[in-house]
């Protein structure tokens, strides 16, 4: 028995409001991705297509969408992932910081990005 068939049995209010609590952020990052690609001159519905919206944001952060067959190669993918992060900060003129942020807390580091006052300015070289 997995651990989520043993919480939904011991205490189906518990799970309810785990459930609930995950949807709530999915959506939350997806609308925060949303306004990160409206920031960037794209097309914000792209954040809601999985292999589409994944062109989009390497097109935002590089410049060109191919750089996301990158994370198809195992181990270096990790690496990939937390430059991509680091890269998406400097595209809206942000520090290294913050890069690191977007790539371990990301739902509120893409809420700041895509509510807050940001500015796309493109793709930096690193």
């Amino acid at each position: 028995m997995s651990y989520y068939d043993q919480l939904s049995q011991e205490s189906p209010i518990l799970f309810t409001f785990y459930l609930l609590l995950m949807i709530a952020e999915i959506i939350i990052s997806y609308a925060a991705l949303w306004a990160i690609f409206e920031k960037a001159g794209k097309p914000g519905w792209a954040a809601l297509i999985p292999f589409y919206g994944n062109w989009v944001l390497y097109k935002i952060v590089c410049g060109r969408g191919t750089a996301m067959f990158r994370l198809l190669i195992p181990l270096y993918n990790i690496y990939w992932m937390i430059l991509t992060n680091i890269k998406l900060a400097h595209a809206f003129g942000r520090t290294t910081g913050f890069g690191f942020g977007l790539a371990f807390l990301s739902p509120v580091f893409e809420c700041i990005l895509g509510f807050g006052r940001s500015r796309y300015i493109g793709p930096q070289q690193m």
